[in-house]
């Protein structure tokens, strides 16, 4: 399991930056803060090391007495987004239930890190579009058969549709992750990410971004 620091964010959108001599960098820009610790999960109590975080206010006629009473111990606001953060036990030491995690204690400009983020669901489609067949032959009669995916199976042996086949079916609408992408900046004051590339998901989707688990190797001096 990727116990590795991160954060969660809100995906923006697509934007440019320009270096100082000129270079253009294409970024996804993610707004990850403010967000707050809300509790903390031990291994003596829970099993697990793992940091509760909230992030985006919510309004407090929209928040049930109970969940309000979760905020209230910690002394902060309702939050619209709560997700938990598994992590390891030196991270979760860094951090107590109340406080606002800043950017830079977790991330620093040019480091390679991974993006999780929820793809756009496009329905139920066919093989063409799913898994980019290329149909049926377009000539010699060919009649009602141009966007199928052909055979499925085989005559006697073993006599059935064996497991995992590409078919038609619900296309997008899981998770993917991009990884050893590049942080172009970290903007501390407005709690903002820009991260080189393109990251999974529509506008306004929640992203969690860590620290790679892959990164690649060091160049050796020559």
């Amino acid at each position: 399991m990727n116990i590795n620091p991160g954060i969660f964010g809100r995906k923006l959108g697509f934007t440019q930056i320009y270096d100082a001599d000129g270079t253009v960098r294409r970024v996804s820009v993610i707004e990850a803060g403010p967000v707050t610790v809300l509790s903390k999960r031990t291994p003596e109590k829970d099993g697990y090391t793992a940091l509760v975080l909230g992030f985006e206010e919510r309004k407090e006629k929209h928040t049930t007495k109970p969940v309000a009473g979760f905020f209230k111990k910690v002394n902060t606001t309702p939050k619209r987004v709560v997700k938990e953060l598994r992590c390891s036990p030196e991270f979760a030491a860094k951090f107590e239930a109340g406080v606002v995690m800043k950017l830079d204690e977790v991330f620093t400009d040019g480091q390679k890190v991974d993006a999780q983020g929820r793809t756009r669901g496009r329905g139920y489609t066919g093989v063409m579009r799913r898994w980019n067949f290329a149909g049926n032959v377009q000539t010699h009669g060919t009649h009602e058969y141009r966007r199928h995916g052909g055979s499925i199976g085989t005559n006697m042996t073993p006599g059935r549709t064996l497991p995992n086949l590409k078919m038609p079916g619900h296309y997008g609408d899981e998770t993917v992750s991009s990884i050893n992408l590049r942080i172009a900046k970290v903007d501390v004051e407005k709690h903002l990410l820009l991260i080189e590339g393109a990251i999974p998901g529509a506008k306004n989707g929640i992203v969690l971004v860590r620290h790679t688990v892959k990164a690649p190797p060091k160049k050796r001096p020559a």
